[in-house]
């Protein structure tokens, strides 16, 4: 017992796992009974105190080995088991995060029929490379997506986005890696932290103070200041990165920002001159103008503008006010539309409840019945809204409104009566403004004419898919003439052979004796 002890008796003040190798050896000596403590120098005494002791039998060499074998391996075993514990430990947990994260009402149940079509999409291999039929996409993303694969979708329609719109916008940010803005300082540190309570305050995932869901959602967004220093930090922008991060991992929902930010047009909105939010108010005002004439008159009466209740949705995507699900949905026709979708979900939103909104006649009732009521008006309402939106177009109404605007405001500034220093200084910021504009409509330019060119090079596609169909279509009516010409020949032989002479019937044939 004395030689295996002493050959770890150094290790066995310091490592753990060799103190465990040592109880095992030991546990396996137990059947010998305690010993008193002894000398290793010290002969052995044959008489114990009440009288001779039985000589026990000493273990051999291989005895002792083969126990040696047993402790290592099963020392082995624990410490493999202790791994998979801490992985299993970490799987939990993820998949308890994912359970906090998705924990929202769905507002347009995923048939398993749709979701197939979802996952056979999804598994495409090379599916970064391959253009889907736009139709298939948006008639998948009407019926439904699939909860616990919505951040793979979304990631899936920013790639066909990317193949659809191969050049880049001009207003591109630096490719800088996420781990590297991680460990830079932001100016806009104290905006961030204020913020990270007052976003999604009731949701388990983001509640905790300094949670889990707090600190990336606090990463993704001190990330994206650093990317973007004209932006920086607006209110607004945590709601959009908390559905972001609710759905995928943190740095996933980076570059998911970024995508939307930078390629789907939602930056503009949150330039620290607010002009283009000031031009959306106008927008939404026009189209409750000319679709929905009685509730704009009622609104005008009462002195209240898009302003006093549209901004929160636009700057953070309905996420401040309405259910989790609904505005999951919104986001779906965002990855697949475009910024657009938002002036198209707050007209749908206002008309399909016109007749609740008519019925209050005073300025403080309207708005807190569109800010407060209207959000939580049930799941049918909600899922109404989201299929009108699928049938509405409006770009080209969008469009005209905003040059309206700007024509508008080029005449207010030349009916007032200014000083010259005033005008001066109007017209720097309209000037400003009116470039910015021209950068956007260059911007938007560009990416027409890369549409242009991929559907040019589709049609020389198609045009050589016909001219081979035209070919292959000849070939067939020829080899059809041919093969009908020998059917024809086939039927006069058939026809010549059958009508050859007939048998005489009255003759008699011969007889048996």
């Amino acid at each position: 017992m004395w030689r295996v002890s002493a050959l770890f008796s150094e290790d066995s003040r310091k490592s753990q796992p060799v103190l465990s190798v040592v109880a095992v050896l030991l546990d396996d000596y137990s059947e010998l009974g305690e010993l008193p403590p002894r000398s290793p120098l010290e002969p052995v005494c044959e008489d114990g105190p009440a009288g001779p002791v039985p000589e026990e039998r000493k273990r051999t060499s291989r005895e002792l080995r083969e126990l040696w074998q047993k402790a290592i391996l099963q020392q082995i075993l624990l410490l493999r088991m202790e791994k998979e514990n801490q992985k299993l430990q970490a799987s939990e947990s993820d998949l308890l995060n994912k359970r906090l994260k998705l924990d929202y009402e769905e507002i347009t149940p995923c048939l398993k029929e749709v979701t197939t079509v979802w996952e056979k999409m999804l598994s495409t291999p090379g599916r970064s490379k391959i253009k889907f039929d736009m139709e298939k996409m948006h008639s998948a993303v009407g019926q439904g997506v699939p909860r616990h694969h919505r951040g793979e979708i979304w990631k899936f329609l920013a790639e066909q986005h990317h193949l659809k719109h191969q050049f880049p916008s001009k207003q591109q940010p630096k490719d800088t890696p996420y781990k590297e803005l991680l460990k830079r300082l932001t100016s806009q540190q104290h905006a961030i932290l204020i913020d990270l309570g007052r976003t999604f305050p009731t949701h388990p995932y983001f509640s905790a103070q300094l949670g889990a869901g707090q600190l990336s959602l606090y990463n993704i967004l001190k990330a994206y200041s650093l990317l973007d220093q004209e932006v920086g930090y607006c209110q607004g922008l945590s709601f959009v990165a908390g559905i972001l991060l609710l759905h995928m991992g943190e740095e996933e929902a980076f570059h998911m920002l970024k995508f939307l930010m930078f390629e789907m047009g939602l930056r503009k909105q949150y330039r620290p001159d607010m002009i283009i939010l000031q031009i959306q108010m106008y927008q939404l005002s026009r189209l409750l103008h000319d679709y929905h004439r009685d509730l704009y008159n009622h609104l005008e009466e009462h002195e209240i503008g898009p302003s006093l209740y549209a901004a929160p949705w636009f700057l953070t995507v309905f996420a401040s006010q309405f259910p989790l699900g609904f505005v999951a949905r919104v986001f779906d026709m965002i990855f697949l539309q475009g910024s657009e979708v938002i002036f198209k979900v707050a007209l749908s939103l206002l008309g399909s409840h016109k007749p609740l909104i008519l019925q209050h006649e005073n300025l403080e009732t309207i708005v807190d019945f569109i800010k407060n009521t209207l959000p939580n008006l049930g799941l049918v309402q909600m899922e109404k809204t989201i299929s009108q939106v699928f049938e509405m177009d409006i770009s080209k109404q969008l469009q005209a409104y905003e040059v309206e605007y700007h024509v508008l405001q080029e005449e207010l500034i030349d009916s007032s009566p200014l000083s010259d220093n005033q005008r001066m200084d109007k017209l720097e910021k309209t000037n400003s403004s009116l470039r910015k504009q021209n950068l956007d409509l260059l911007e938007q330019l560009q990416v027409a004419n890369s549409r242009i060119q991929s559907l040019e090079a589709t049609v020389e596609k198609l045009l050589s898919s016909e001219s081979k169909l035209k070919q292959a279509t000849l070939a067939l009516e020829l080899e059809r003439a041919a093969l009908l010409q020998v059917v024809g020949e086939l039927r006069r032989q058939t026809a010549t052979e059958l009508s050859g002479p007939e048998p005489d019937l009255t003759r008699p044939g011969p007889t048996g004796d």
